[in-house]
């Protein structure tokens, strides 16, 4: 394996200071590529982000792909369970669709929420003119550092991301979806939308 690239914590931990400890760790980079089994290809869910200040600026690469994986396959990155199941049914019985797209619908390109006043981070500042310049500061931030990285999405070479085979229930989607009985303990057998 590669060395562990990384820093210490440690003198953050064991400073008696509050807030920024070190100057120069003033952000934090968070990202996403796969996490379950459950859309067309086995295809994941790229997610870059960067958090800074009050901030959480979160760039979705591939807006047009279902965050949860496909109504179809039950929305397989999030386990079943009652608050699932109502809000599933919520939207099945046309009673209100909020929830359910804030859990599972499609999601835009950008996303910034203001985490002192939005810890639930529900309230999506990215498309408000006032937020303009705080979004396309953390966004450029976010690329430079990741750019510096070598991260692949940010050479525009994502695809290589998706080319890694999954460990487990290989081409999912395509096998579920032609009637194939796949084990998929962790949902219920109310979350699947046919």
């Amino acid at each position: 394996m590669s060395p562990a690239v990384g820093r210490s914590l440690s003198s953050i931990f064991q400073s008696s200071r509050a807030g920024q400890v070190e100057k120069d760790r003033a952000f934090v980079l968070v990202g996403q590529e796969r996490h379950d089994v459950g859309r067309p290809h086995d295809a994941g869910y790229p997610v870059r982000g960067i958090y800074e200040g009050n901030f959480l600026y979160l760039r979705n690469h591939e807006p047009s792909r279902w965050p949860a994986c496909n109504p179809e396959t039950g929305y397989l990155n999030c386990d079943g369970g009652p608050t699932k199941t109502l809000l599933l049914n919520l939207r099945r019985n046309g009673v209100d669709t909020t929830y359910w797209q804030m859990n599972f619908g499609f999601r835009p390109p950008d996303e910034l929420y203001d985490i002192a006043k939005d810890p639930d981070c529900v309230r999506n500042l990215a498309s408000l003119p006032e937020y303009q310049t705080t979004a396309k500061k953390l966004s450029a931030r976010m690329t430079q550092e990741l750019t510096r990285q070598g991260d692949w999405r940010m050479q525009g070479k994502g695809e290589r991301y998706e080319q890694y085979p999954v460990v487990e229930n290989v081409g999912f989607y395509e096998r579920f979806t032609k009637g194939e009985k796949l084990p998929t303990g962790w949902v219920n057998e109310s979350d699947y939308e046919r």
